[in-house]
């Protein structure tokens, strides 16, 4: 068990790191940023549209890490009073 207190806080903080990371491509590969003005000009580069493809395998990574990160936050840290 102490060894689950000594790895857990940097877990979690590696996977807030992965949720802010995913959370970003995702808005970045969101299909409604493809309609806006900054998405048109995107939208004209060969490397945005490879990256814009990958959308719906970043939400497979995004919505584990989520789930994983609350879990073992509520379980480390606790649910606030």
């Amino acid at each position: 068990m102490d060894t689950f207190y000594a790895v857990a806080p940097k877990f979690i903080f590696a996977l807030g790191l992965v949720n802010l990371l995913t959370g970003f491509t995702i808005f970045f590969t969101c299909r409604c940023v493809g309609s806006a003005n900054i998405g048109k000009q995107l939208m004209q580069k060969e490397w945005y549209k490879t990256f814009y493809k990958h959308h719906c395998v970043i939400w497979k990574i995004f919505w584990p890490s989520v789930i994983i990160h609350a879990t073992l936050a509520i379980i480390f840290f606790g649910i606030p009073s």
